[in-house]
């Protein structure tokens, strides 16, 4: 079995979590609360808004089509109505530094993080946020659009909702809140709607979509209609979003469990990561089947990978995850990409720099970069199209 001669190998990061010094959003500040989960703030990160094109060069030299990366809305929007030309001009010399490289260059509006001016009166519960998401959308599909690849409107809107409103883990840090979860999830739907139409209204022609946070779902015996009951939720609202939409980003990690409880823990007997979730590289296949069998639409893979210490369970997980995903294809599935999660060890939100998603490992203190034995191994399968 081989993968299509144009299937797009791509990798991915978030601008807070590589970048570092963006202190003008949200999640800085939540680094910063005293009593925040964060385990260590991001700081100087990987330093990418200085050293992108040696990562690109790495990314070139191992052989993807593509690179997935966010812009920063805080530093592009610093102030409500101010635009930093800086800024803007700053991601226009990226994508062009991808282009130079013949990698496709895919943008990402908004990841995680929220300007501080935006998060201060609700955030994503203040129906203020989407046309305020709207104009900031407008400012970089004007300023970018004409160069850039593939465009995804929000990432993960699911686990903004879920993260910042109901586990707490995530600014706000607001713990059990149904009502703001239900008023972020209305918003973030509607900003990621009204953002397709932005970006097509605007210069350049490229697909748009949506990525959303998925695994394989399974129930302990007897529980099985429960499944449905937490999907639709957590998963179907964003999928049945799409309509219209050129694809559907598909990212996903591993296994969500259902039982008489509710979503429960993992399942006795099965290898756990430090993330606190199962080993679960099934979860590609599964969630690329429901999404297309939701949308109809085009999947890419948008993230997959693994965090971990040892890079050996990382080429495991890689492999299976890969298999899950060829068996899509030859399937006839219409499945056009795969983004590995992530190019580098950076910053993991809650977790600090505990987590090690990377193909290419990152020295804090020096910044000194060291492509990984799964950089390696990944590279030898985009090169032949088969898993090795």
């Amino acid at each position: 079995m081989t993968f299509p001669t144009d299937f797009l190998w791509g990798t991915a990061t978030a601008a807070h979590q590589v970048e570092g010094g963006n202190w003008n959003n949200d999640w800085w500040a939540w680094e910063h609360t005293p009593g925040s989960p964060c385990e260590a703030p991001s700081g100087d990160a990987c330093d990418q808004w200085h050293r992108y094109e040696d990562d690109l060069d790495l990314m070139q030299a191992l052989g993807f089509g593509a690179y997935r990366f966010s812009l920063e809305w805080s530093r592009i929007e610093p102030e409500e109505g101010l635009v930093s030309r800086v800024a803007l001009d700053h991601y226009r010399a990226v994508i062009d530094a991808c282009h130079d490289r013949g990698l496709q260059a895919v943008v990402t509006l908004h990841h995680f993080s929220t300007p501080r001016w935006a998060a201060a009166d609700g955030g994503w519960t203040n129906p203020a946020i989407v046309d305020r998401f709207r104009r900031y959308v407008d400012v970089a599909g004007a300023a970018l659009g004409d160069r850039i690849d593939l465009a995804c409107t929000i990432n993960e809107p699911n686990v903004v909702a879920l993260m910042g409103w109901m586990w707490g883990l995530f600014p706000p840090g607001i713990a059990n809140d149904l009502d703001g979860y239900a008023r972020a999830t209305d918003h973030l739907l509607a900003a990621h709607r009204t953002a397709v139409e932005g970006l097509r209204s605007g210069p350049g022609s490229y697909p748009v979509g949506l990525t959303v946070s998925m695994s394989d779902w399974s129930a302990e015996p007897g529980y099985e209609d429960r499944i449905d009951e937490f999907r639709s939720v957590h998963e179907d609202v964003y999928l049945g979003a799409t309509t219209g939409d050129d694809f559907i980003g598909v990212q996903c990690y591993s296994r969500t469990r259902v039982g008489e409880a509710g979503v429960i823990g993992p399942e006795p007997g099965v290898e756990v990561l430090d993330m606190g979730y199962e080993y679960w590289p099934e979860s590609a296949e599964a969630s690329i089947r429901h999404a297309i069998d939701v949308t109809g639409l085009p999947v890419y893979v948008t993230e997959n990978g693994i965090g971990t210490h040892d890079d050996e369970q990382r080429i495991r997980y890689l492999r299976s995850s890969l298999e899950g995903v060829q068996r899509s294809v030859d399937a006839g599935l219409d499945v056009r990409g795969f983004f590995h999660w992530s190019l580098l060890d950076n910053f993991e939100w809650a977790f600090g720099y505990r987590m090690h998603f990377g193909i290419i490992g990152v020295d804090l203190a020096t910044q000194a970069r060291t492509v990984k034995p799964s950089g390696h191994w990944l590279a030898e399968v985009m090169r032949s199209g088969r898993i090795g």
